[in-house]
């Protein structure tokens, strides 16, 4: 009973916020770079950060996170599966993504450039997951502001908001 708890705990969504609808899983395929985020006990020292989804021949997300990690000086890569919270339902942005097995986590697209797919805004289960995410290594800044002001009206603690990669000067990816 603690595991199914343990395992259920891990997914939702933060009260009072809605995933974006009509998601269309084959133009959000590729590469995103994290531009910011809330730091994370399993990303805190990565820096720049980039996520590739593709689509798995079973219907799931195959998931790769690459990510430089500062303090031991080398690239990280670590593999993973989502799949649509809905079952078939692609239509809406709410996903959980195993990285290591049984285990999920909430991933909800909860702003998305619907017509360029661009940018987009993802969250966990609760407030303190949180990444702002491009098609590019960097964002322009008054866009990268606008996201921030939204994700403060969505409640999310913009003060602890970390800029990542070309965000910050001198860190390129490789």
């Amino acid at each position: 009973m603690l595991l199914f708890i343990l395992l259920v705990g891990c997914t939702g969504i933060p009260e009072g916020i809605t995933v974006v609808d009509n998601f269309a899983l084959d133009r959000y395929l590729g590469t995103w770079y994290e531009i910011a985020r809330i730091d994370n006990r399993f990303e805190k020292a990565l820096d720049p950060v980039s996520a590739f989804y593709l689509l798995a021949g079973d219907g799931s997300v195959k998931v790769v996170n690459k990510g430089y990690d500062t303090k031991k000086k080398e690239w990280k890569t670590i593999e993973g599966r989502g799949v649509f919270v809905d079952g078939k339902d692609t239509s809406k942005g709410a996903l959980k993504v195993s990285f290591f097995g049984p285990f999920y986590a909430s991933y909800n697209v909860i702003e998305l450039d619907k017509e360029a797919y661009r940018w987009a805004m993802v969250c966990g289960r609760d407030r303190s997951f949180f990444w702002i995410l491009s098609r590019e290594p960097s964002m322009e800044p008054a866009l990268l502001n606008e996201l921030v002001v939204k994700a403060r009206s969505f409640g999310f603690d913009t003060a602890k908001l970390r800029y990542l990669g070309r965000q910050q000067p001198g860190v390129t990816f490789q």
